[in-house]
C-alpha cells in the first residue's frame, strides 16, 4: 500500500474517532515505573530503528525510562504472545504492524494469539517504504534484467523475512506482474538478509529503504526501483517500478503500537498522545525521514480502523494467492 493511502485512510478514521480519543481523562499517577517496549524484529531493521527512536522521546515526555527489548521470531509471533500475555497496566508496548495485524490472521489456522481480543491498538508509528535491491556483483543493472532472470527456466531467488511478510508478498505481487518464478529464502531478520544479498549469497530482495539505504549509500547494495507511485525523497535517483519498465506496482509496510487487551482507556490514551507527540517532534521527524522512513501518528480508534481496512485488503491479495505459513 503507498504511504499517501496510509495518510489518507488514517485521516478518515482520525476525524471518526476524534471523539473518542478525546473524552476520558489520562491516568494521573502513569508511569511510576519503566515501560517494556518489544520489537518482533531483530536490531537494525526500519522497526527497531524507528522504535528507538521514538521511544527516547516518549520516556522524556511520560517521566520514565521506556526500554526497548527485541524479540524475533515467528512472523512477529513471539512478540505478539508475550504481548497478549503481559499484564494490562500499560507497562508493556510492542510495534505491530501488517504481519502482526492483518496478515497473520489469514496465514495461521492456529494462530496463537487473535489481534482483536487479545491486543489493544494504541497509535501508528511509521510508514516503512520499500525498495528492490540487488547484489552489485549480480549482473542486475535494471528491472529488465531483474525480469528476464525472474523469466529465465531455472528458477531465481530471493530473500525473504518469511511467508505472507510484507516484503515476501510484495515480492509475489511483483512476480505476478510479469510471469516471473523465484524460490524465497527465508530470514530472521532484514540486517542479516541485506548483509547476504550484499555479499552474494542470494541475489535480491524487496527490503525496507530504511534499512537498506546506507548499504545502497556505500555501493554495497544496488537499487533497482521503488514499488510507489513517485520516487523517494531519500532515493531521488532510483526510478519507480513504472519507470524503470515495469508493470506499476505499489506496496508498502507499516507499523504501529498496541498494548494488551484490557489496558484501561485513560492510559492508552495517555501513551497514545505521548506517541503521537513524539512523532510530530521536528527531531523525530527529522531522524524518521533520515532514515527513509514516513511518521505517522494516530489516535487509538483511527489505528484500529486503519489495520481493520488492512485485514480486509491483504486477506483477499493471500486468498487469492493461496498463500499459507502453515
Amino acid at each position: 500500500m503507498t504511504t499517501s493511502y496510509i495518510r489518507r485512510a488514517l485521516l478518515v478514521a482520525a476525524l471518526t474517532g476524534a471523539a473518542a480519543f478525546s473524552a476520558p481523562a489520562p491516568a494521573a499517577d502513569f508511569p511510576d515505573h519503566p515501560i517494556r517496549w518489544l520489537v518482533p524484529f531483530s536490531p537494525g531493521g526500519g522497526s527497531d530503528i524507528a522504535t528507538r527512536i521514538v521511544a527516547r522521546h516518549v520516556g522524556d515526555s511520560l517521566g520514565q525510562t521506556v526500554v526497548v527489548e527485541n524479540r524475533p521470531g515467528a512472523a512477529t509471533i513471539v512478540a505478539a504472545q508475550e504481548t497478549a500475555r503481559a499484564a494490562p497496566d500499560g507497562y508493556t508496548l510492542m510495534t505491530a504492524g501488517m504481519s502482526t495485524l492483518a496478515l497473520n490472521p489469514w496465514l495461521y489456522k492456529n494462530l496463537p494469539y487473535d489481534p482483536a481480543r487479545n491486543l489493544t491498538p494504541v497509535s501508528t508509528l511509521v510508514a516503512l517504504p520499500i525498495v528492490l535491491v540487488v547484489s552489485p556483483d549480480s549482473g542486475l543493472a535494471d528491472l529488465p534484467a531483474v525480469m528476464a532472470y525472474l523469466r529465465s527456466p531455472k528458477p531465481g531467488s530471493y530473500a525473504s523475512l518469511g511467508v505472507g511478510s510484507p516484503h515476501h508478498l510484495a515480492m509475489e505481487l511483483f512476480l505476478e506482474s510479469f510471469g516471473g518464478r523465484a524460490t524465497a529464502i527465508p530470514y530472521k531478520g532484514t540486517p542479516p538478509a541485506l548483509q547476504d544479498v550484499a555479499s552474494g549469497v542470494v541475489p535480491m530482495m524487496m527490503a525496507d529503504l530504511a534499512a537498506a539505504r546506507p548499504l545502497i549509500q556505500a555501493g554495497k547494495l544496488r537499487a533497482i526501483a521503488v514499488p510507489s507511485a513517485r520516487r523517494s525523497a531519500q532515493l531521488p535517483d532510483v526510478p519507480t517500478f513504472a519507470e524503470a519498465g515495469g508493470h506499476v506496482f505499489e506496496a508498502a509496510a507499516w507499523q504501529g503500537v498496541v498494548a494488551p487487551a484490557g489496558t484501561p482507556a485513560p492510559i492508552v490514551e495517555k501513551l497514545s498522545r505521548a506517541i503521537v507527540a513524539a512523532l510530530q517532534s521536528p527531531d523525530v521527524i527529522k531522524q524518521l525521514t533520515l532514515q527513509g522512513m514516513e511518521p505517522t501518528g494516530s489516535t487509538p480508534q483511527a489505528f484500529a480502523a486503519y489495520a481493520g481496512e488492512e485485514y480486509k485488503r491483504w486477506g483477499a491479495v493471500i486468498r487469492h494467492k493461496g498463500i499459507s505459513a502453515e
